[in-house]
């Protein structure tokens, strides 16, 4: 990767521009033409490098999401998460070093269609699945600096939510702008709406925390950061916010969150998440935060990450019979 393929992919996480030819803006930058940076993406995305250029939605602002999870049988474990990531809700599915093997988002149009997609999972494998929606989030950002692995920390905005009357335009755009001189202006005719209104939409999304930014989605298991723990800690609930909100502003932590508690399944109600490339260097690293954190008394486990099975944005408006026709 060259110095110009770095900035693409680093420097426009966030504040892509929104505007008619926004590659024009970007390749006059960085000293590129237009059409070089529009081959670059392409070659990128289908580098795998890249999982769309777009909208990233807070949880359940557009729709219905849940973390949920699978403790597969070893010799199951490969026909499970096939199943699993054939499932048009599922956007995200890995295998973690735990017990509960499994481990996939779901995001849906409502939390109707969320629950069914649960209940077909369950029908197929056999298998119950542990729910574990979103309570409270800390830090919730994966456009983090590729150098630094620091990801910039904003202010709390309210939980906007997408109204219906522009959710023809998300189902048009959740899988990205199309890598074309005039992207916005092919969104616009998918969702039947003008091209400045698309672009006006995207930035009340973003203004008014609905949507948490515009730009590249980086696949960073590509870029050699498959290093990756998901930590969860069993902490009082009178502690939580405050441990979470400890979480959020350490150094290294790419996401914090409080989620449900499943007993007696499940114990665990804080988790964050770590990115890197050295394992160890990781692991070093958790064992800071539990002191810097207030965290060194508190139950804990870490679940590395070992096989990404699927990795894609999330869709909010496809269903399941749409998608199976």
């Amino acid at each position: 990767m060259d110095a110009l393929d770095f900035a693409l992919l680093n420097d426009f996480q966030r504040d892509f521009p929104l505007v008619p030819r926004p590659f024009a803006v970007i390749g006059a930058r960085l000293g590129a033409t237009e059409t070089d940076v529009i081959a670059r993406y392409r070659a990128l995305a289908a580098a795998g490098v890249i999982s769309r250029i777009g909208v990233v939605f807070r949880p359940n602002a557009a729709g219905a999401s849940t973390l949920a999870a699978l403790a597969v049988r070893p010799e199951r474990l490969e026909a499970v998460a096939a199943f699993v990531s054939e499932q048009p809700e599922v956007n995200h599915n890995y295998e973690r070093e735990h017990r509960y093997n499994l481990w996939f988002v779901l995001t849906a149009a409502s939390q109707a269609a969320l629950a069914q997609a649960i209940r077909r999972i369950e029908r197929a494998t056999g298998l119950a699945v542990l729910s574990l929606p979103l309570e409270e989030e800390y830090h919730i950002d994966l456009g983090f600096d590729l150098r630094t692995l620091v990801a910039p920390h904003t202010s709390p905005r309210p939980r906007a939510t997408v109204p219906e009357a522009e959710r023809p335009l998300v189902a048009a755009i959740e899988r990205g702008i199309p890598l074309v001189p005039e992207p916005f202006e092919a969104i616009a005719r998918a969702a039947g709406m003008g091209e400045a209104a698309v672009r006006q939409a995207i930035e009340r999304w973003l203004a008014s925390g609905a949507a948490r930014r515009f730009g590249v989605v980086v696949r960073h298991r590509s870029l050699g950061l498959d290093a990756n723990a998901m930590v969860v800690w069993d902490v009082p609930d009178r502690e939580a916010d405050e441990a979470g909100a400890r979480l959020a502003r350490a150094a290294g932590v790419t996401l914090a969150y409080r989620r449900a508690r499943r007993p007696p399944q499940w114990r665990y109600n804080l988790f964050c998440m770590l990115h890197g490339r050295d394992r160890e260097a990781v692991r070093a690293r958790i064992g800071e935060l539990r002191e810097e954190a207030g965290l060194g008394g508190i139950p804990h486990e870490i679940l590395f990450s070992r096989r990404c099975f699927k990795q894609r944005g999330a869709w909010y408006a496809m269903t399941a019979e749409a998608a199976y026709g």
